[in-house]
């Protein structure tokens, strides 16, 4: 039995070890592919020019007049600035790619699908008036900002709903896979990364066990954020189990600016009356089963509650972009009536896309330090942030508000990690502190204020969470769990060092002129 034990364990290492392979394998051919369709404008480009000289004058003139549309064009600044050097450098390649990565067909077609979504969601998510009178009296600026994101996200908020911080990922996973033992209807689960390992495999148990059951078991992942860990057999190994799966956005060797735009987003809904999110996905790293990067600090949060329908929406209109074929079974989801809990606080679950023209994220980041009074602090393990974003910091900072940023000590991308610590100095000059996680990689997405709002979720402090990436968090006002929030900040940064001083200083001239190139191709990123 021992020897037979062995010989399974073996085997499915080494099934392990051929994915991986794979999916490496995989990758490399699909981005030299890439390389090579790129290397073929650029060279065509250089064959015009060598051909006919007057071309380039033409083009010029050409990217001049891109340029000056540009301006009127409602882009952040930071990424208009990139664009005018890539179009007024290399006019051919710059307009080209300026107008594949705004108005290609595969892009065309998923905002349309998008917008699809967004009557399901209009038709599906209704703000309960009661909510907002009982906010607006409590408190009219907070009720501006849960506002916001009912009338241009289209996420409701709530009261009612118990919320639960886990301060450790681990936990929240437990718990969650806990709860998903009693599920009756559906389970929901939506990551960035999933990784066949020891740390998938309670929970592909349960999902086995359900689906055998009758329970509609669903899985989205993103085939990028899960392309070392799994190849397409994973898929297939699902549905042969019964479990629906979708692979968001799949690579393709043919140039599709789409690519760009991961699915990031962590979401666990059972039975649309729970749901789970946090900065973790379900590979070993998160858990500190492996540690590369050293100690990983992660957090989550469970709601339970009329709250947990926003997340049943989330997932479904992300389902609806690769599956429309929504039935009256599908529809029945929405329809079963959630029993509203005890705990008061309002709670706005919420999702921030690339496929619309709202920075959702960052509005609700920059509410937030526009509203605090005495702090307001930050957890992410990027800090890779627009003009507005800086210039809402700075302004807290300035007005007295004790703001603090924590990032990771031991970085897990050397590169970025530079690009981080260039913004510092700037942000310390205003008032800003800045710590860093000395155990190893802080990857939890928070941020809390005053000891009354706080935000749990996906959202990094970068550019491609802020404007490159599908995302998801959950806004609170005075919920249950914002004490055991603060009280987990108060332990990473006990765990953390201060580098305001030591940043505070100015680097030499050619740190700065590395950073300063560095945060030039930075929105792209």
């Amino acid at each position: 039995m021992t020897s037979s034990g062995n010989t399974g364990k073996t085997k499915r290492t080494v099934e392990r070890k051929f994915a991986i392979k794979n999916s490496v394998g995989r990758i490399v051919i699909i981005s030299i592919l890439l390389l090579l369709q790129i290397g073929l404008l650029v060279f065509g480009s250089l064959f015009l020019f060598s051909k006919f000289p007057l071309m380039i004058y033409v083009m010029y003139g050409l990217g001049l007049l891109f340029v000056v549309g540009l301006n009127a064009i409602d882009h952040t600044n930071d990424i208009k600035l990139v664009w005018i050097i890539i179009i007024m450098s290399f006019p051919i390649v710059g307009i080209i790619l300026y107008i594949l990565f705004h108005y290609s067909p595969a892009m065309h077609v998923m905002k349309k699908k998008n917008k699809n979504s967004d009557n399901f969601m209009l038709e599906n998510l209704k703000l309960d008036e009661g909510y907002s009178k009982a906010l607006l009296e409590e408190d009219p600026h907070q009720h501006s900002m849960f506002r916001y994101l009912n009338d241009c996200a289209h996420y409701p908020f709530y009261s009612q709903t118990d919320t639960k911080f886990y301060g450790n990922a681990k936990d929240c996973y437990e718990a969650m896979i806990e709860d998903i033992k009693d599920a009756k209807e559906f389970i929901f689960l939506e990551y960035h990364a999933i990784e066949n390992k020891e740390s998938f495999a309670p929970l592909h148990e349960q999902l086995v066990e359900k689906a055998k059951v009758g329970v509609d078991v669903r899985v989205i992942y993103d085939d990028i954020g899960s392309f070392v860990f799994v190849n397409s057999d994973f898929k297939k190994m699902l549905e042969s189990e019964g479990i629906k799966c979708c692979i968001f956005n799949p690579m393709s060797p043919v140039f599709n600016v789409f690519m760009n735009n991961r699915d990031h987003r962590k979401i666990c809904v059972i039975d649309g009356k729970i749901a789970y999110t946090g900065g973790f996905n379900i590979a070993n790293e998160y858990f500190n089963i492996t540690k590369p990067y050293g100690e990983w600090c992660d957090t989550g949060l469970r709601i339970e509650g009329p709250a947990a329908k926003n997340f049943t929406v989330m997932f479904m209109t992300m389902w609806e972009l690769y599956d429309d074929t929504m039935d009256e079974e599908d529809r029945k989801l929405f329809e079963s009536d959630i029993t509203p809990c005890g705990e008061t606080g309002f709670v706005a679950p919420y999702a921030d896309s690339p496929l619309d023209d709202e920075l959702t994220g960052e509005n609700v980041y920059i509410s937030i330090l526009y509203n605090s009074q005495k702090y307001c602090w930050f957890t992410t393990p990027y800090l890779v942030i627009s003009e507005n974003m800086r210039r809402a910091i700075s302004l807290a900072s300035k007005r007295g508000v004790d703001v603090r940023i924590v990032t990771p000590g031991i970085p897990d991308k050397v590169t970025v990690n530079k690009l981080t610590k260039s913004y510092y100095s700037s942000l310390i000059a205003d008032g800003c502190k800045i710590f860093e996680f000395t155990p190893g990689f802080l990857h939890a997405k928070m941020c809390i204020s005053d000891d009354q709002t706080a935000v749990v979720g996906t959202i990094n402090l970068d550019f491609r969470s802020l404007f490159h990436h599908f995302e998801d968090a959950v806004l609170m006002y005075k919920t249950g769990c914002i004490p055991e929030i603060k009280k987990c900040f108060d332990g990473i940064i006990l765990r953390s060092e201060d580098v305001t001083e030591r940043f505070s200083r100015k680097p030499n001239l050619f740190i700065r002129m590395g950073r300063t190139i560095l945060r030039l191709v930075a929105p792209m990123l």
